[in-house]
């Protein structure tokens, strides 16, 4: 990393590491002056950034149009609509009930395939091109309440099914998805937002049941996987999946064959901000083998966290190595799945929400 075309070029794509959240409903200054200073791999839409369609297509279409002027990179913009609970997207959006509803259908393949294909339509209609599902964890026992109602259910053929057909109706779609948390969060006890769960699952349980359904969206090409905030001492005693190399590095690159996006659940949750903030965990999930960290909040955590990172390299203390194979996939993936020569409509819009 000696060179000043090295540098240079690490000053361009380091902020390609990182997805942020955005405080309201239109693009403000600070959110425009991190495109452009830091080029952003992506950014996530949260409900406080939704009023209705219209305005949605227009917030996605100025993010997208600020990233192309300052970069010539289109955007990744995901949003959590898993259905039920977990949607940001409300009427007049089609609503749907959610995983376990799907689960307990009499034809849950049948329903499977109408929430990715419904859904992808109406994200990519109004710019968004990410959807954060589905949730593939296998439920063990009761469900902490975080995950009421979030999974297909108790049988990992099943959730294996389930999962890989959301995927394939998102992604022929146009929408990529994303299978989380991986390794699986099924057993859970505390809920990550604020506690940092330990799943005591031995070996045989976490190939048998958990990651069944990983390898179903893996086999599906399902373009990212999402990491949760979880400790499985079976697997690393002391790091949670996000920040660990055993699990993202040697399990799910290596032993599982995955090569498409590892995205970090939010670095901002309590189980990674009590022990290690948010800027520490951000480089540990890095190192670990994460491409792209999520902040969900407060977005003074992103200069800080790409200066960390940018130094850890530049340093040699963190392989350079590691960085490009993760530039390379998110370029891999923007070129898969982003077409830029697609415009947002709002008159496709108004006619289709009827607004």
């Amino acid at each position: 990393m000696g060179t000043t075309l090295e540098i240079s070029e690490l000053d361009s794509k380091i902020g390609q590491l990182f997805m942020a959240g955005l405080p309201g409903p239109q693009m403000d200054e600070e959110t425009e002056a991190l495109i452009r200073d830091y080029n952003l791999c992506g950014l996530i839409i949260f409900s406080r950034n939704i009023e209705e369609p219209i305005q949605l297509a227009r917030l996605c279409r100025d993010l997208q149009e600020a990233a192309m002027r300052y970069h010539r990179l289109p955007l990744l913009l995901a949003v959590d609509q898993e259905g039920g609970r977990v949607a940001r997207l409300r009427e007049p959006f089609t609503r749907f009930p959610g995983n376990a509803s799907i689960g307990n259908d009499l034809d849950p393949v049948e329903k499977a395939m109408e929430f990715g294909v419904i859904t992808a339509r109406e994200m990519k209609m109004v710019g968004l091109n990410m959807n954060f599902a589905p949730v593939v964890d296998v439920q063990r026992g009761e469900l902490e309440k975080h995950l009421g109602g979030r999974t297909f259910g108790e049988d990992p053929e099943m959730v294996a099914l389930l999962g890989r057909t959301v995927v394939k109706s998102l992604q022929e779609n146009g929408v990529m998805a994303v299978a989380k948390h991986f390794p699986g969060l099924g057993r859970a006890g505390l809920d990550p937002h604020f506690h940092l769960p330990r799943i005591e699952a031995d070996i045989k349980e976490i190939e048998e049941v958990n990651l069944l359904p990983f390898k179903a969206t893996i086999d599906e090409g399902v373009s990212s996987i999402m990491t949760s905030h979880a400790i499985y001492p079976a697997l690393d005693p002391e790091r949670p999946a996000t920040l660990s190399p055993a699990i993202l590095t040697h399990l799910l690159r290596e032993k599982m064959g995955f090569d498409g996006l590892i995205i970090t659940d939010d670095l901002e949750m309590g189980a990674v901000t009590k022990q290690w903030g948010v800027v520490q965990g951000a480089a540990a999930a890095f190192e670990a083998g994460a491409d792209i960290l999520l902040v969900c909040e407060d977005q003074k955590n992103l200069p800080e966290s790409i200066s960390l990172i940018r130094s850890k390299l530049l340093r040699g203390e963190m392989p350079s190595q590691r960085f490009y194979n993760s530039s390379e996939r998110v370029a891999k993936i923007r070129s898969k799945f982003l077409d830029q020569k697609e415009k947002i409509s709002l008159e496709i819009v108004k006619e289709y929400f009827k607004v």
